[in-house]
């Protein structure tokens, strides 16, 4: 199997520097790699070619989008990369050809015409919110939205490309988890809990305090 790892960290000097999305990216990579499979990285901030990522698409059989959520979304730079990238695949015909709609038959849905059936995506995100606030009916800010709520404008673009969409991994209080900076953990702290949250094969979100 081969997979894609994109990280979307977007460097805010002295105060968001990266370090925690950078260590869930390179522990993932650790746990494909000794299994055996190929794994391809891209660092969003560090620059990319548009007609490389499309390739890199096309080549993996699961695309991680390894982010912080700032102001409920990714960084800016993702969305630039989605703009740049998607088109482009669009263009080559690569990721998709037509939206799905045909009058030959009217029974075709909008967002069925991608042709990257059988690949699959997931976010892993890092989030200053508390687990608690989401899929709280009780919750002020969300109101019962889940996390899948929050990313459905990125899983959207994939989906519409023809992608299964997994359900997303969090890592909760990143900031300031439990009232200190995430790397006063120690690295196995955070290797125990991204195994113990980690599994392909659930159907819910994840979430790690």
């Amino acid at each position: 199997m081969e997979t894609l790892i994109i990280n979307s960290h977007l460097t805010y000097p002295g105060w968001s520097e990266g370090k925690l999305n950078l260590t869930l990216m390179e522990l993932a990579k650790t746990f494909f790699v000794e299994r055996g499979h190929t794994v391809t990285e891209t660092m969003v901030e560090r620059g990319y070619k548009t007609d490389e990522e499309v390739s890199k698409h096309a080549a993996a059989d699961l695309v991680i989008l390894q982010t912080p959520v700032n102001w409920f979304g990714a960084p800016w730079i993702y969305k630039k990369y989605v703009d740049e990238v998607f088109n482009a695949g669009i263009a080559t015909k690569v990721f998709l050809e037509g939206d799905g709609r045909t009058r030959l038959d009217l029974s075709r849905q909008y967002g069925t015409g991608g042709k990257m059936q059988g690949k699959k995506f997931m976010v892993s995100a890092t989030w200053n919110a508390p687990r608690e606030a989401f899929d709280n009916p009780q919750g002020v800010l969300y109101g019962g939205k889940g996390t899948a709520d929050v990313f459905l404008n990125i899983t959207a673009n994939y989906k519409f490309c023809g992608y299964e969409v997994l359900p997303d991994f969090g890592v909760a209080h990143a900031y300031t988890p439990f009232g200190a900076p995430w790397n006063a953990k120690t690295p196995s702290y955070w290797e125990t809990r991204h195994t113990n949250c980690t599994s392909l094969g659930d159907s819910k979100s994840r979430f790690c305090p």
